[in-house]
């Protein structure tokens, strides 16, 4: 005998239309819900809590209506549809920030950058591609939190090239993996895996661990000397010696006594160019005179030096050995 067939209605589609294979392996959903660790993380961030408790008001969109509120968005440009997408993805946001509490305690600047993923992502979605919102946004948002985290995970702010970026974002990553296959993850492995130099691994590293912190100088540190001492001893004091101080000031007044003497023997061009570049508290570059005066900035720089040979042996005369 056979079975009957269900009479039970089937679960509605990702979206009205029909799907493309393509569109099939798109993951449709991404879970907005925090889980049991994360919300005992919020019990510490009173004002995080009454932000969570407030977008909480804004309801989950279904299927169907996501995709209505996108088309309307994307076909009329209907901003309320647009604002209608962000308040619903809000808790997303949250969920996602959370990920990084451990690495920055300020969650509620995490969530401002991410909240700027989202705004960035539901102007870029196109519902008729297959996947849900709140897949496709998850990636905006954060992105946007790990730019803000390598921007400002330092108080002394580091100049970031495009490998250190690549680091951040898959160091940690990659190093797991490799000694999950029972592998030493040492420097020069990683580099040949991520494709960047085994000096930017250093670094990184450095800068992630514990010892790539900030110090304060006034902290104590241990001394063989004995005695109370802090960073601030061990700091150079670029104070000029009073004997470079004294023989600076004779050649200064030396330099003043004789320019006019200089200035004699030079013709127009180097006269401009000794007031504009050697004189000058504020110099203009090589190519704003060469500009200025309608030259090559080869031919200003020949000028220049010139200028500085003549000074030279004008002061030359008046140096003893």
């Amino acid at each position: 005998m056979r079975a009957k067939k269900s009479t039970r209605s089937k679960k509605p589609q990702v979206l009205p239309e029909e799907k493309t294979p393509s569109q099939a392996l798109v993951p449709a959903e991404v879970s907005h819900d925090l889980n049991k660790s994360q919300t005992r993380a919020l019990s510490t961030y009173d004002p995080l809590r009454r932000y969570l408790e407030e977008v909480r008001r804004y309801p989950l969109l279904d299927p169907e209506d996501e995709f209505r509120l996108a088309m309307r968005m994307l076909e009329k440009g209907d901003r309320d549809a647009a604002k209608a997408l962000v308040s619903a993805n809000l808790r997303l946001v949250v969920k996602i920030a959370l990920e990084y509490r451990s690495i920055y305690s300020n969650l509620l600047d995490l969530i401002q950058e991410g909240n700027i993923g989202l705004m960035k992502a539901v102007s870029k979605f196109d519902p008729t591609k297959g996947a849900r919102l709140g897949y496709y946004a998850s990636w905006w948002i954060r992105s946007y939190i790990l730019k803000y985290l390598l921007d400002n995970f330092r108080l002394v702010r580091i100049g970031t090239t495009q490998a250190q970026k690549k680091l951040f974002y898959h160091l940690l990553r990659e190093k797991e993996r490799l000694e999950a296959q029972g592998l030493l993850a040492g420097p020069k492995l990683l580099a040949e895996k991520l494709n960047v130099r085994e000096k930017d691994i250093l670094e990184m590293s450095q800068r992630l661990s514990s010892q790539g912190t900030e110090v304060a100088l006034d902290a104590p540190i241990e001394s063989d000397e004995g005695g109370k001492r802090t960073h601030l001893d061990h700091l150079p004091d670029e104070r000029i010696l009073p004997d470079e101080a004294l023989a600076q000031g004779e050649w200064l007044d030396l330099l003043s006594e004789k320019l006019p003497e200089l200035q004699k023997e030079l013709n127009e061009k180097e006269l401009q160019v000794l007031n504009e570049r050697l004189l000058a508290e504020n110099p203009k570059t090589l190519q704003e005179v060469a500009d200025r005066y309608g030259l090559t900035r080869e031919r200003a720089r020949q000028i220049e030096g010139k200028v500085i040979e003549k000074l030279k042996k004008l002061l030359g005369k008046y140096i003893t050995d």
